[in-house]
């Protein structure tokens, strides 16, 4: 990317202030270094997952995006139409590692290899968990699987290999639930929980190799998953005080959201592509929300 040339401008009266050209800026931008490096995004067919591959193939990575979804390799192809960059789609289930072991050797033979890894895939339970016994036993056993299992699998199929080239980021997808304890949906808050923990061992374990590793929280986004907490809760409800999806949420996101506003997929985004940039090179073990203010409020 070419830089335009910066001189300094002479101070204000003060002698303190820079005057920038705003012109300049956008010329200059911000350069995130990610053209031609490929990158890994599971859960990448839709939703926020959708959001990061796109902001990453913006940036110039080749992206492979590993989902369930019967659509994942339609969704590469569009990756690749849209920013001119190879992709790919392969249809992998977090919760196999053999299956996880295979699409790195797939996606290193098809795109080259893998620097970046979004790890977003993860279920909820599908029921309203307040209080918890709305619950059985029963209901936790495959969120934690998809949701802290396919976070191991994914960690074990792919650092070997960042490790032996001494170079690589990975940002896990977890959430303001794994923070503050909802009570909306008790296994997914503890899954969450996990998510964020186990990133801290592995930064920890990783830095040495120079391999960073991060965590973006999402707060309140208007995807598939959060439309099922509140279907779970409506249907919970006597007929006279059921509520729309959008009446539901607009209360939720006054009373507990600071800016009042939905976060949007590609905020996440946004936030996923910088740390897994050369402009976050000295950012490692850090669990940062995209929430509006949301954990700050509670």
């Amino acid at each position: 990317m070419s830089r335009a040339r910066w001189e300094p401008q002479p101070l204000d009266h003060r002698g303190v202030l820079w005057s920038v050209d705003a012109r300049l800026l956008e010329e200059v931008g911000m350069e995130l270094e990610l053209g031609g490096r490929i990158a890994v995004v599971t859960g990448g067919a839709s939703g926020i997952g959708w959001a990061c591959a796109r902001s990453l193939a913006r940036e110039g990575c080749r992206v492979a995006l590993w989902d369930l979804s019967a659509q994942v390799k339609d969704a590469a192809a569009v990756l690749a139409r849209e920013f001119g960059a190879s992709s790919l789609g392969l249809s992998v289930d977090v919760c196999d590692f053999a299956a996880m072991q295979e699409a790195v050797a797939r996606t290193e033979a098809g795109l080259g290899q893998i620097s970046h890894l979004v790890h977003a895939a993860a279920v909820g339970s599908g029921r309203f968990g307040f209080p918890f016994t709305n619950l059985e036993p029963s209901d936790w056993p495959r969120v934690l699987e998809v949701n802290v299992l396919g976070m191991v699998h994914a960690a074990h199929a792919i650092v070997p290999g960042m490790i032996a080239r001494k170079v690589g980021t990975l940002v896990f997808l977890a959430s303001v639930a794994g923070q503050i304890g909802s009570q909306t949906d008790p296994p997914y808050s503890a899954s969450k929980a996990a998510n964020i923990n186990f990133a801290q061992c592995l930064a920890k374990d990783l830095a040495p190799h120079g391999i960073r590793v991060n965590v973006v929280n999402p707060g309140m986004v208007r995807t598939p998953l959060n439309q099922r907490i509140w279907q779970a809760w409506n249907d919970q409800q006597p007929p006279a005080q059921r509520r729309s999806y959008d009446d539901w949420a607009d209360d939720k996101l006054r009373a507990v959201v600071p800016l009042a506003r939905w976060q949007q997929p590609e905020d996440v985004a946004d936030m996923v592509a910088f740390l897994s940039s050369a402009r976050a090179a000295q950012v490692t073990g850090q669990t940062i929300n995209v929430d509006g203010g949301q954990v700050m409020h509670s």
